[in-house]
């Protein structure tokens, strides 16, 4: 899937479902909540992977996180920019590629990862070379969360990624919990993607 082309146009329907009360973000706050419960911040660092525009990289630094967000395309970065800026929250923003985070200098010990639909963009190659650089820079207590939909052919969009495939890839790590993500995506692009996206956690062994 081209991102810089999707952004270029304006065109990023995964971002405009996380629209506060929409039941995507909804569920997203709820996992959130679950890794914070029983503690007090700031909970420690957290990487957004893929960050896009910064939406959850902003709402993870407003819960008390200590975030970095991570993307290769510019434009997505000046979008999130801007939103660090106007939301008056601290945001480490960096350009890099999953594949080669620790290149990108990231920084590690990241006890929160969160992944809203990169991992299952990419081929079998790069979900072994992704999931190697997210275990590099995890934390030994990490938890991943991570969207994905269904296996299908869709053309140019996301063929999504089985659970098999993300515990395939992600050596050393569990899946812990597997959850609908709530997405309501437009009638045209339900159609067309029919995503039957879940939320996967997983921890390291």
């Amino acid at each position: 899937m081209n991102y810089k082309f999707m952004y270029a146009i304006g065109f990023h329907p995964w971002e405009d479902d996380a629209a506060e009360g929409r039941p995507f973000a909804e569920k997203a706050s709820e996992l959130f909540h679950r890794e914070e419960s029983g503690r007090e911040p700031p909970y420690g660092s957290a990487l957004d992977l893929g960050c896009g525009s910064g939406i959850w990289a902003v709402q993870l630094a407003k819960r008390g996180w200590q975030v970095t967000g991570v993307d290769n395309v510019d434009k997505a970065l000046e979008r999130a920019r801007e939103r660090v800026k106007g939301e008056g929250v601290d945001v480490r923003l960096v350009k890099g590629d999953l594949t080669n985070l620790r290149v990108a200098d990231v920084g590690s010990g990241f006890r929160l990862l969160v992944d809203n639909g990169a991992f299952h963009s990419l081929n079998p190659a790069q979900h072994e070379a992704m999931s190697r650089e997210v275990s590099a820079v995890a934390a030994d207590d990490a938890t991943l969360l991570l969207v994905a939909w269904t296996p299908k052919r869709r053309g140019p969009l996301p063929r999504g990624a089985s659970r098999r495939e993300i515990e395939s890839a992600f050596h050393g790590w569990t899946v812990t919990d597997v959850e609908p993500s709530g997405i309501q995506a437009p009638k045209p692009i339900e159609l067309l993607m029919k995503p039957d996206e879940h939320w996967y956690r997983l921890r390291r062994k």
